[in-house]
């Protein structure tokens, strides 16, 4: 049987398992503490400066915790989780191709409007044509990094997230994207970790507080070693950190799947690396693999379309991790 997390008390205890950003994950928590998620808090708060990581490739090694916001309640967690449902299950009229995301981004920007800030039926004139022509690799690229220009002259003096990866980055709905900021999203579908190392550059100029990084998947499709992915995750942080110096990394676990031809040991082994190479730099970790693998340690089937590409209530589960990351972070400065 397959676990799920429909249930918000079980999201937000798993949460705080992972010990999401820079935070060590609290000592087992019995049931009835789930009733109450403050005492939750409270406990992770007062242990979590004795804690270690126990994963075995990184056992011992000791992550900087940050203090626990009291302001994330158990209501949070069910409020927005269906909220967010309830939005997209109404917004039947939205991109369903990337050629079309392409073009309406594009016309986005050509309007001077930040595609991350409109509804998801925005220009559906222009990108509901039939006849509109497949943007390639390069063209994609070329948008991103124009996206990327426009928000660094028109940014100001408000916060600014950058979502970095592949194509569950770039599929990651708008109306998901936490609120209180702006959002740079810097994906592009099929593309590996060395790709991305590549491409870092082209939001040199943004002033982000927060970089989220994704990169793993298609290098495993691809047959990458594992040294590389590894590799070029250090590189990932590093360059950032060059580029970026004022904001907080976060790099994010890569997902389980539903794919034989990609072991779940072989995810693991990789995330438990991962989460040592973001300590190592400097940079949080967080765990999304523990919200979204099942008992055989593949994705959960309802949180995937495909066996990769996430369904709505997977970017739902992922929209949970991030609001609780950013509560952890503004708590932390």
């Amino acid at each position: 049987m397959e676990c799920t997390m429909s249930d918000p008390y079980l999201l937000a205890a798993s949460l705080l398992t992972v010990g999401p950003v820079s935070a060590p994950p609290p000592p087992p928590l019995v049931p009835n503490l789930f009733e109450n998620l403050s005492a939750l808090l409270a406990s992770a708060k007062a242990d979590h400066s004795h804690s270690v990581v126990t994963q075995p490739m990184i056992s011992g090694v000791e992550i900087p915790g940050v203090e626990f916001s009291s302001s994330v309640s158990s209501g949070h967690f069910s409020a927005t989780t269906n909220q967010a449902l309830t939005t997209n299950s109404q917004r039947n009229i939205s991109p369903k191709s990337g050629t079309q995301l392409y073009y309406q981004r594009l016309a986005a920007l050509n309007r001077g409007q930040t595609y991350t800030r409109l509804p998801a039926d925005s220009f559906q004139s222009v990108w509901s044509k039939a006849t509109l022509a497949k943007p390639t690799h390069t063209q994609w690229k070329q948008l991103l990094a124009e996206e990327a220009k426009a928000m660094a002259r028109g940014q100001g003096n408000n916060r600014l997230s950058i979502l970095v990866g592949d194509s569950l980055s770039l599929w990651f709905p708008t109306a998901n994207l936490p609120s209180g900021q702006f959002w740079l999203n810097q994906g592009i579908s099929g593309e590996n970790s060395s790709q991305i190392l590549e491409r870092l550059s082209a939001f040199s100029q943004t002033r982000p507080d927060t970089i989220y990084v994704m990169a793993g998947t298609n290098d495993l499709r691809q047959g990458v070693r594992d040294r590389v992915i590894l590799d070029n995750t250090r590189h990932i942080i590093q360059r950032l950190r060059q580029n970026h110096p004022q904001a907080q990394i976060i790099v994010q676990s890569i997902l389980p799947t539903r794919l034989s031809a990609i072991p779940s040991d072989r995810i693991r082994n990789l995330n438990q690396q991962i989460a040592a190479i973001a300590q190592q730099e400097g940079a949080g970790y967080l765990n999304l693999h523990h919200l979204f693998v099942n008992n055989q340690g593949q994705m959960q089937r309802e949180l995937t379309t495909d066996g990769i590409h996430l369904a709505r209530r997977g970017y739902a589960v992922w929209q949970e991790a991030l609001n609780y990351a950013d509560a952890l972070i503004l708590a932390s400065r």
